[in-house]
């Protein structure tokens, strides 16, 4: 069941994912900040028109096969009302713009458009586009990684890269951390948790470091792993210790790579 369910999923959402990514792409630096009402903090209130457009653009196709999924949506729209929640083993998660702040208005780095499945408490499909990078990668657990750019295009197996120097860290990594991976010869770039859980998929990139802002990495933050893992990537906390597959298992960190070796030296900076 899970695996059929997986692949109905990254079916019926393939093509509305890469529609997501280009209504992002296409509003980009068009749109106000709209904040959310009673949000604790600027990242939390930040909400764009690109960002409900998104999500409604996921969640229509979606309803139609996985009404009876529960649902965690980032942002409060209408079609939200159409998942009941009745089959417990089912979980979607939903991220229309990972980094809407920082990374989207503020164009401070790569944000995301996320979509993931777990059944049981562990993701089984998982979608994440790049839009301003223009691409979109998918997986099914034991299916292998797909990738497509632009983000229409037909898929193609993704890889790990292992080029170039860059680490993606997320903006909860300490500056002093940037630094010592900068006197160790890494280029870094600030990104969305979402482009970190991906991070040596992309050309030129070696790996990727986000420390929780918010007590553990959330299940957001998690969906692009399953794609990580399936392209043999390494994933690990940032002590070392094998990242925990339960979507809900606390974790204060999160250290993707392209090798061992890589993790290792990312590790060095911590």
């Amino acid at each position: 069941m899970p695996a059929a369910a997986s692949r109905a999923f990254v079916r019926v959402l393939g093509p509305a994912m890469a529609q997501a990514s280009a209504i992002a792409a296409a509003l980009e630096g068009r749109v106000p900040n709209v904040p959310k009402p009673g949000a604790t903090t600027a990242v939390k209130a930040a909400l764009t028109i690109a960002d409900t457009a998104s999500q409604e653009t996921l969640l229509i196709p979606l309803a139609k096969e996985f009404r009876a999924a529960r649902l965690e949506a980032e942002e409060d729209t209408s079609s939200v009302s159409l998942f009941d929640g009745s089959d417990a083993r089912k979980r979607i998660v939903i991220d229309p713009i990972d980094g809407t702040l920082h990374f989207y208005l503020g164009a401070g780095g790569p944000y995301a458009v996320m979509a993931g499945l777990a059944i049981d408490g562990r993701y089984e499909a998982a979608l994440v586009a790049l839009p301003r990078e223009g691409w979109l990668f998918e997986a099914v657990r034991k299916g292998g990684a797909l990738r497509a750019r632009p983000a229409q295009a037909p898929r193609e197996p993704a890889t790990l890269e292992r080029d170039g120097n860059t680490v993606l860290l997320s903006d909860g990594v300490p500056d002093a951390v940037a630094e010592r991976l900068a006197a160790r010869g890494f280029a870094v770039q600030r990104a969305c948790g979402g482009a970190v859980a991906v991070a040596p998929l992309l050309p030129g990139v070696r790996g990727g470091l986000r420390i929780a802002k918010y007590a553990t990495i959330s299940t957001r933050g998690r969906i692009g792993l399953l794609i990580a893992a399936e392209a043999g990537a390494s994933i690990t906390t940032g002590d070392g210790a094998p990242f925990p597959p339960e979507i809900d298992a606390p974790a204060d960190s999160l250290l993707v790579a392209d090798s061992d070796e890589i993790a290792a030296a990312i590790r060095a900076a911590l």
